[in-house]
């Protein structure tokens, strides 16, 4: 296989999966909007880009992990967008958290010029990106995933296949980001609670890791927000927010009532509103119960 590829987008997440394909002996064309972030890669491995068309330019494969709908549309389709060089037959994996009518519209629009889209986004932190440990769920034609196979062993420690519906595995995301938001938003909620009555908020979080909660879910993020530790900042309170907006309109058109769903969006939502959209979304949600509570 060729094994020069496209990578659109290197922040958190990105650049340390561009360093591991790098590790696997991948040279990347790489775009980002800010081109100094390519600085942190072995300059010999990869190629810097001026636009995502050029990142795309005569590969097979090209990774996009960016953080928002409308920027992932503009980078496949609009000027200068990876769908003007993109070779024919060739793919795209989409890494980015969006909504599945979003994979669905380009999965057409890559048909037409020929090329595929496979979904394929992670559950992860930056360390487990770092670490290849990231969880990846994909959607699309087993073609694709077939071609996609290799380059996904590189990120992670498994892959799960959520049908040929290419936003099938965007409903994954969504659903599991809506599972992690409310599990932090219990975690403050019940450290606070312990805190307000007199206890080790810290003791009580590593009682229930080691014991009725025992997942990396709340052992890691638990002894953050039991710890108040915020940085370094992994993932920002505004993209949370904006997840909890996908998983809202998808219960909407879905008509699934997610009161829970409604709670962790005004959490995430007050959190942005205060200006703590730079902050780590653990942040976001465990500051924002302690300050409801008066400490």
């Amino acid at each position: 296989m060729e094994k020069k590829i496209g990578f659109i987008g290197l922040g958190n997440m990105g650049i340390n999966m561009a360093k591991n394909l790098i590790s696997e002996g991948y040279h990347l064309q790489v775009y980002n909007r800010t081109i100094s972030k390519a600085d942190e890669l072995e300059k010999g491995s990869i190629t810097k880009c001026k636009t995502p068309a050029e990142a795309a330019d005569g590969v097979q494969i090209v990774i996009t992990m960016l953080s928002e709908d409308e920027v992932l549309k503009e980078t496949v389709s609009g000027k200068n967008g990876i769908l003007e060089k993109l070779p024919k037959n060739s793919l795209h994996i989409s890494m980015s958290t969006v909504a599945p009518e979003t994979s669905q519209l380009l999965a057409k629009q890559h048909k037409d010029a020929g090329c595929q889209l496979l979904s394929a986004p992670v559950f992860g932190r930056p360390e487990a990106a770092a670490a290849k440990k990231l969880w990846i769920c994909t959607s699309g034609d087993q073609q694709s995933k077939e071609i996609a196979k290799p380059i996904l062993e590189c990120l992670g420690q498994g892959t799960f296949d959520f049908g040929e519906d290419v936003g099938g595995a965007n409903v994954v995301k969504i659903a599991g980001n809506f599972m992690i938001m409310a599990s932090l938003e219990i975690m403050a909620e019940a450290y606070t609670l312990a805190e307000k009555n007199g206890l080790d908020r810290l003791k009580v979080a590593e009682f229930f890791g080691s014991t009725l909660f025992n997942a990396p879910i709340f052992q890691n993020y638990g002894k953050l927000i039991a710890k108040k530790q915020y940085e370094p900042v992994g993932f920002k309170s505004k993209l949370g927010y904006k997840d909890a907006r996908l998983a809202f309109k998808l219960s909407q058109s879905s008509e699934t009532p997610m009161p829970v769903g409604t709670a962790v969006h005004n959490r995430l939502l007050a959190a942005v509103a205060k200006g703590w959209g730079e902050t780590d979304w653990a942040e976001g949600v465990g500051r924002g119960v302690s300050e409801d509570a008066g400490l």
